[in-house]
């Protein structure tokens, strides 16, 4: 189909900004050009892509299907166009996607160095949940990602890097938890107030498929978004929270509950888009989790 990149072009900002003059702002253009663009390419297309109101903008079903498509590939245009306007340079900038949890308890003395090392390249970083994040890359939002894996959304994903190994655990303030000298069952863990991740977790997955296995229901007390507020729960006595270990470091009034069998072990992992060939930067960023440099 004979279509013009323009017209994807226009298409893509209104979809992405839900507003003909905001696109128009973006594109330079006239607002009325945008309208006859996306008029044209509804037309060529023989579909409704907007429905349009007097308040707001919304995408139709056949807009969102195009827009998933049209967003990584307006993005992979743009990055070639910054490694073509600076090939040999580590200029630019490095976009990373990752948790909240992952940034402040792993990823902030690598960004420390980097800045360090090259203060000229602007380092964008983007907090989502793992599976929000794998969403970021296919979409060409962001150069790498530091994932909890497994992660669903990178089954399969070839450029995966494991970086880091760590357990999951059960953690309480023993005040009102205690069970020390005790090995708990799953069984037993289901009757306690537990406090965990949202469902849109890799950890929520993670955890429901434990108990899953053990023909259990798993009906946690509290699910919310952040490691540290499951924490600061866990510490003046509302449940128990399942964090991973290396969230725990400044936590001493907490213990860690012995269970009848080991938890499997998880990966922090480094994943790339294979489509956009990284940039000088990344690859630097990259080399800091070669084992040479461990």
């Amino acid at each position: 189909m004979d279509i013009s990149y323009e017209l994807y072009k226009v298409f893509y900002y209104v979809a992405a900004t839900l507003s003909f003059s905001e696109a128009s702002k973006r594109l330079y253009i006239s607002q009325s050009a945008v309208s006859q663009s996306i008029k044209t390419l509804e037309k060529k297309l023989g579909q409704p892509l907007f429905i349009r109101s007097t308040k707001k903008v919304l995408l139709t079903p056949e807009g969102e299907v195009l827009f998933r498509h049209i967003e990584p590939a307006v993005n992979l245009i743009h990055k070639g166009e910054e490694q073509l306007m600076d090939p040999n340079q580590l200029g630019g900038q490095l976009r990373i996607g990752a948790s909240d949890t992952i940034c402040r308890y792993f990823l902030v003395p690598y960004l420390s160095r980097f800045h360090k090392e090259y203060p000229e390249i602007h380092i964008k970083v983007m907090n989502q949940t793992s599976i929000g994040c794998a969403d970021l890359l296919e979409s060409g939002q962001v150069d790498i990602i530091v994932s909890n894996f497994p992660n669903v959304r990178l089954k399969g994903y070839g450029t995966l890097r494991m970086i880091k190994e760590f357990q999951d655990v059960f953690v309480a303030n023993e005040t009102y938890f205690n069970f020390r000298g005790e090995s708990l069952s799953f069984s037993q863990l289901q009757r306690l107030p537990l406090l965990m991740l949202d469902r849109k977790s890799t950890t929520s997955e993670f955890l429901h498929d434990l108990f899953s296995r053990h023909n259990l229901n798993l009906v946690p007390e509290v699910e919310l978004s952040s490691n540290d507020l499951l924490i600061d729960l866990a510490r003046i006595g509302l449940g128990i929270a399942f964090v991973p270990d290396y969230a725990l470091d400044s936590y001493d009034n907490l213990y860690r509950l012995k269970l009848e069998e080991t938890l499997p072990r998880r990966f922090l992992a480094l994943a790339s888009n294979e489509q956009i060939p990284p940039s000088a930067a990344v690859q630097k960023f990259i080399q800091y989790f070669d084992p040479a440099e461990s």
